[in-house]
């Protein structure tokens, strides 16, 4: 994650929710009160997003220490510690909620993808996210997808050619679009073509896309579509792929299956702060 950029978030996310000040905590407490807390998994899972308990606490008040107990990515049971923080009790208690909840995202679509990477078990075939992020958590949330063991798909409109459905109907055709998109931009701009019929493969393989998607196929469909395109064109599958079915792509020879529900479905891993 862009550091910089991580840190201009966590400001908008303490401004929304800290506000002018935190009035419990700060009329419960004095500025000189001290005090140590530690950040627990509730449930089994795996980690991510852990650097940002002390890059949080930092931004809130410089002389708060935090020890992490665990790194991205890694696997963590019922009530294992992830990080201990000490230091002022009012920023302590000010940033809680704030940082769990962004934690407890991150790690939830971190163990969600894990789910489906061990689900599909294959060797060939890797797992990516889409675009169906939450607004303004986009890197944050596609990190976390990387921490589970996925890939990364592109980050917006403005770092890859995605022509879909409705590219193709308003332009007319797959061929007009593709020559359109290379007419424009450079070879350093990868073009990806969404399709759904053996005749748009065909069509997609001829207009020279790069990648070439599957949508809504079945696994049978798409061992036949794969056949279609050459080894030099990398080929996705996406549409009605689940957790309990996604076990039955795995020896179709696709070379990507991007998922939506890793970012827009998943439920977040419990975690506490708890005083000690």
């Amino acid at each position: 994650m862009n550091e910089l950029k991580l840190k201009e978030l966590l400001k908008q996310f303490f401004l929304e929710d800290i506000g002018e000040r935190d009035i419990t905590s700060e009329t419960i407490f004095s500025r000189e009160d001290e005090g140590r807390a530690i950040f627990v998994t509730k449930e089994d899972g795996i980690i991510a997003g852990v650097s940002i308990i002390d890059i949080g606490y930092k931004l809130l008040h410089p002389s708060i220490t935090c020890q992490l107990y665990k790194r991205d990515g890694e696997s963590v049971k019922k009530g294992e510690v992830i990080a201990v923080v000490s230091g002022p009790t009012i920023p302590i208690l000010s940033g809680e909620r704030v940082i769990l909840n962004i934690l407890q995202r991150m790690s939830g679509i971190a163990t969600l993808t894990n789910r489906a990477v061990r689900a599909l078990n294959s060797n060939h075939t890797r797992i990516c996210d889409t675009r169906k992020t939450t607004p303004g958590l986009r890197m944050l949330e596609k990190y976390a997808v990387t921490c589970g063991g996925g890939y990364n798909h592109r980050f917006g409109l403005y770092d890859g050619v995605m022509i879909k459905d409705n590219h193709i109907a308003f332009c007319g055709s797959i061929t007009k679009a593709v020559e359109r998109v290379r007419s424009q931009l450079g070879h350093m701009v990868k073009i990806e073509v969404e399709t759904e019929t053996k005749q748009q493969v065909i069509e997609a393989v001829e207009a020279g896309a790069d990648v070439i998607m599957f949508d809504n196929r079945t696994p049978e469909e798409i061992r036949e579509f794969v056949q279609l395109v050459p080894p030099s064109i990398i080929t996705e599958a996406s549409g009605g792929i689940t957790l309990e079915n996604i076990a039955q792509y795995r020896d179709t020879g696709v070379d990507y299956i991007s998922l939506g529900m890793l970012t827009h479905s998943a439920k977040a891993l419990d975690i506490s702060l708890n005083v000690q």
